[in-house]
């Protein structure tokens, strides 16, 4: 019977836009069961992805109110669903595996789930980089957006920050998860941050310190100078996160480092960055110091980007000694604009995936 609880649960999650795709080891079932408990698994399969309250929940399931509200909280704890609280009111939803409930494991993780999650990672990545629209979007370092370039708001990683109120910094699941299994990071871990537009949203969180929106500025200016990507939603409104990314720990850019997927299939990028030969001068630190998915290569003693490759995080812009690369702003025809909401983005996905997720909106 608890084998037929996960394998539903499995199959749910799949089903949503995100995807949760079936391996021929049956890892992805011993990650859910290293997770969820088997009434856990079962109350996650009645959830839906929209925000419900427990009256609600429990009049649309025929579950009994007593006691719902508790386990649900007590999910929400554990990092297998998502709640916001609005007065005296919480609300739930389910999550996907990505970005979600993986996300959410972080006082989890132990050396156990860092082998389980490291032996999901390839299956999962290629199903999850086979449909668009991306799951993340660049923001590029500002500095190096060209004067003249008007970049829109959800584009510009100041005005994310600026529309909210709330801010909490964590440590990266995905650097712990790396070390965990040997192969420690070298640049800075706390680089999380969650945002939210209501004050307080975090003050009663257990994991991660509040901060203000200052410190919030601060890590972010702590993750440029380490090298690290600035990656957030794949959505015009309603950002939740801001993740600092480097090539050895992110899963999203392992993507297209280790398992060699496109890059323009993994992130949305608005711009690419090129380099005047005429400047260059050959010194290679942008290439072997900055760039995090080997989007440089070397020709004739000078240094070339390859647009299609280039994620436009402006990394290489700010550390070259000779001031020769700039970002260009990618043509209407070659970057698709965000979809508006998370909400357009699961319907966007899901129509490309084929899958009806109806049951769970």
């Amino acid at each position: 019977m608890h084998d037929d609880v996960y394998s539903r649960l499995a199959r749910v999650l799949d089903t949503l836009p995100n995807g949760f795709p079936q391996t021929k080891s049956g890892v992805e079932i011993r990650l859910l069961e290293k997770i969820f408990t088997p009434q856990q698994a079962d109350l996650f399969c009645k959830l839906r992805l929209t925000f419900e309250t427990t009256g609600q929940i429990s009049e649309r399931t025929g579950l009994p109110a007593e006691g719902l509200e508790e386990m649900l909280a007590a999910m929400a704890e554990l990092g297998q669903i998502f709640m916001i609280q609005l007065g005296d009111t919480r609300f739930f939803r389910m999550l996907p595996w990505a970005f979600g409930i993986y996300e959410f494991q972080l006082g989890r993780m132990d050396r156990e789930f860092a082998e389980l999650s490291e032996a999901f990672h390839p299956v999962y990545s290629r199903q999850f980089a086979s449909q668009k629209p991306q799951l993340m979007q660049t923001l590029a370092i500002e500095e190096a957006i060209p004067a003249y370039q008007e970049a829109l708001p959800y584009e510009k990683v100041s005005a994310i920050i600026d529309a909210n109120q709330s801010f909490r910094v964590s440590e990266c699941i995905c650097k712990k998860e790396r070390g965990l299994l040997g192969h420690p990071c070298d640049k800075p871990v706390e680089v999380c941050l969650a945002i939210a537009p209501l004050p307080g949203v975090f003050d009663n969180s257990s994991s991660g310190r509040v901060i203000s929106k200052e410190e919030a500025y601060e890590v972010l200016k702590v993750a440029e100078e380490a090298g690290l990507v600035h990656l957030t939603m794949n959505v015009q409104v309603g950002q939740i996160y801001i993740c600092n990314c480097c090539r050895c720990c992110c899963g999203v850019l392992r993507s297209i480092g280790e398992l060699g997927i496109p890059a323009s299939l993994v992130i949305n990028s608005h711009y690419y960055a090129e380099i005047d030969g005429d400047r260059c001068t050959g010194c290679g630190l942008c290439a072997h110091g900055r760039c995090q998915v080997d989007a440089i290569c070397e020709e004739k003693g000078s240094y070339r980007i390859v647009p299609e490759e280039c994620i436009g995080c402006g990394l290489c812009i700010g550390t070259c000694p000779a001031n020769a690369i700039h970002l260009i702003h990618r043509a209407p025809d070659r970057v698709a604009p965000p979809p508006f909401t998370e909400d357009d983005w699961f319907a966007e996905r899901g129509r490309l995936r084929g899958v009806d997720f109806s049951e769970f909106k």
